[in-house]
């Protein structure tokens, strides 16, 4: 009989422990034991994609687990956004989100998340210049100067795309118009994608783009590279001259990306998803990506992350401020 009582207090211990990593909000060991879902708040083919795809390639290659891209764009980032907020935490749904969510806040005063209360910030995976690029069949300029010049003789006739309202490419725009006291006009995309495309066929002007979007385009020839953020050349692109080159030298603007996780995610599953993306972007296959688009791998993760998005958010609250920047 005490036998039979241990046996079938052993087999209820084993049911209650399975039970209890079955129920929501708990990461099964051995994270990632299943695929991984990542919420791209952007239509295929922008600057986030540029680096979500690679990264997730690696991330099934050494983890022999999916991470699958799940592209949700809209409002200018924040659908996506609001998303991954409200996904169950259980360590399978990831965010990969850029300063554009930094930009929000000060942008859309109605939004149904918090960045800083509902997504937990794990790893900055990439950082790019931002990058003023045009289509060479509609704005003949053959450099900065000549551009700037006919800029001044004709305010508003030319026109730039964005991946929304309240992103880094309107936000971009906004501040160039501010320190070159010009004026061109903001027509705004559900996504960097879209207006890249609709840049390539001359539907718009120009774009204040990131570079990792922008790179195999301007080498192709298909769009110009008139200036590229910052106090400093872009290596993948040493023929194009930088801001402060061209007398601006507080125009640093960079597009950022990073991995979130919704809040109550374990905390087992946050260190593994930095370890296993950490190695993803260290990859020499990554590297290669990397260094095409002409950026940087970051590599910041927990705290320092978290310090730099609130910074960021502080930053461009007052860019926002400052520019009267509204959406269109």
């Amino acid at each position: 009989m005490n036998h039979s009582l241990q046996r079938r207090d052993v087999l209820r211990a084993a049911v209650a422990s399975v039970a209890a990593y079955a129920l929501p909000g708990h990461a099964q060991s051995g994270w990632p034991a299943k695929p991984v879902t990542l919420i791209v708040p952007f239509p295929a083919g922008g600057g986030t994609d540029a680096f979500a795809r690679p990264m997730s390639a690696q991330f099934a290659r050494l983890t022999g687990k999916q991470l699958i891209v799940d592209n949700r764009g809209g409002a200018g980032g924040t659908l996506g956004a609001s998303l991954a907020a409200k996904a169950q935490p259980d360590g399978y749904t990831l965010f990969m989100g850029a300063v554009h969510h930094t930009i929000a806040p000060s942008m859309y005063p109605r939004l149904d998340y918090d960045l800083e209360r509902d997504l937990v910030p794990l790893i900055q995976v990439a950082s790019v210049p931002q990058v003023l690029v045009v289509n060479p069949k509609k704005v003949s300029a053959a450099n900065f100067q000549e551009f700037m010049a006919y800029v001044r003789k004709n305010p508003g006739r030319l026109n730039y795309g964005s991946a929304g309202g309240g992103t880094s490419h309107h936000l971009a725009g906004e501040l160039f118009k501010l320190q070159t006291q010009s004026f061109i006009t903001h027509i705004p995309y559900r996504g960097a994608g879209p207006a890249l495309q609709d840049l390539i066929a001359g539907n718009v002007d120009m774009m204040f783009d990131g570079l990792g979007s922008s790179a195999n385009h301007i080498k192709g020839g298909r769009i110009k590279a008139l200036m590229v953020s910052g106090t400093k050349r872009s290596p993948a692109f040493p023929d194009v001259p930088c801001a402060a080159e061209l007398g601006l030298p507080d125009y640093t603007v960079s597009t950022w990306y990073g991995v979130w996780a919704p809040k109550g995610t374990p905390a087992e599953a946050q260190a593994r998803a930095i370890e296993e993306i950490r190695k993803a972007c260290s990859t020499d296959e990554a590297k290669a990506v990397w260094a095409g688009q002409g950026a940087e791998f970051p590599n910041l993760t927990g705290a320092q992350f978290d310090a730099f998005i609130k910074a960021e958010i502080r930053r461009w609250a007052q860019v926002v401020k400052a520019s009267g920047a509204k959406l269109d």
